[in-house]
């Protein structure tokens, strides 16, 4: 008989309490606050989540900066070292920097590293990293949009160096935003998938579009697919048309969901449409095409979300998925919003996209 699935959840009092940013709302950079978590760990306490006899608390550890130097320059680490020593920084307007900042970073690296490594070596079934700052943004040589040291990449490259582990991984971003960091990290790499959903915000220099496919080796395997804005729940799934039968053909060890939030319906950042079971049935797809490709191996790492009522509804309803229980949306969310249908956008996004990906994916047909 099969045992039920175990799940990991990293938590810690610190990514709660500490590096409060000095500037109050609407200012953008008062959105990545402590409060994040602590709106989360008091939801799911009250549901009963941390009593769950299949719940597994991990805790994170705050790596030493030998970790940090796999995936960042030395002077990158060091400035953010300088800045937190003094007490106070700010970084290309959007990165502030408190007297917390360095050592918090350092942890939120340490829980998403034991979130990937306790999946990985069959500690449990799967995980969810509730850390921050996020890290998406973070790119090798500097800090940015809101991103610190980037927690997703540095994670992959230390399981490779110090633990030999060196399968095929697939992360799959459904943050409101472009992870341009991922992408300087893995753009050549063949034995790293990227695919983001993100919101087709672009300004002059940005990156993110659909011809963005790699290079080198690893062309193919940088997959973008950019929504329009205020995208419904029902129309989000288009990407999956994509998304499942190439993963299903990338055959990776391990999937990693670079969990951003922001594109909620009440998100202060983001300009999606979406409410929580929008989060649950993404789960229960990924859960499922999980279990049929790599042993249900599965890691959810947190990246946006600001929404202080609505993440931490979504946070449950990905937790209730991974345990295969049903979950109900709360009632606020049952609103009759608005709004345009964006479908007839997306399929032209999906089907431009599919002839650019049949060159390098056979399950997706020929052009």
């Amino acid at each position: 008989m099969k045992q039920p699935s175990r799940i990991g959840i990293v938590n810690d009092e610190d990514f709660a309490s500490k590096n409060a940013p000095p500037y109050p709302h609407p200012i953008f950079l008062s959105y990545e606050s402590p409060l994040r978590i602590k709106s989360i760990i008091n939801f799911l306490t009250k549901q009963k989540i941390f009593i769950n006899e299949r719940i597994v608390k991990l805790e994170p550890v705050t790596v030493e900066d030998s970790i940090l130097n796999l995936a960042h320059t030395k002077y990158h680490i060091d400035t953010i070292r300088n800045f937190s020593n003094r007490g106070y920084g700010l970084l290309n307007d959007e990165i502030f920097i408190t007297k917390d900042t360095y050592n918090l970073a350092k942890k939120a690296v340490g829980g998403t590293i034991q979130a990937i490594r306790s999946v990985v070596e069959n500690d449990v079934n799967q995980s969810i990293a509730l850390v921050r700052p996020p890290g998406h943004h973070a790119l090798q040589e500097s800090a940015s949009g809101l991103c610190i040291f980037n927690n997703i990449a540095n994670s992959i490259i230390y399981m490779r160096k110090k633990l030999g582990y060196h399968k095929k991984i697939a992360i799959v971003d459904i943050d409101a935003h472009l992870g341009d960091g991922i992408v300087q990290y893995f753009y050549d790499d063949p034995n790293v998938l990227y695919f983001s959903v993100h919101e087709f915000d672009f300004v002059e220099g940005d990156i993110g579009f659909i011809d963005e496919l790699g290079e080198g080796e690893g062309i193919g395997k940088n997959i973008n697919f950019p929504i329009p804005l205020n995208i419904s729940d029902a129309e989000f799934f288009e990407f999956m048309d994509l998304l499942e039968p190439i993963l299903i053909e990338f055959n990776p060890e391990l999937i990693i969901i670079a969990a951003g939030f922001d594109l909620y319906f009440a998100d202060p950042i983001g300009n999606g449409m979406l409410t929580s079971i929008t989060y649950y049935k993404f789960t229960e797809k990924l859960l499922t095409l999980a279990e049929n490709i790599c042993e249900g191996k599965l890691a959810f790492i947190l990246e946006g979300g600001y929404s202080l009522i609505g993440l931490p509804h979504c946070i449950y309803a990905v937790i209730k998925a991974l345990l295969r229980e049903d979950y109900e949306s709360p009632l606020f969310e049952q609103l009759d919003f608005p709004y345009e249908s964006k479908r007839e956008d997306i399929y032209k996004i999906k089907k431009s996209l599919r002839i650019l990906l049949t060159e390098y994916w056979s399950s997706l047909g020929s052009k």
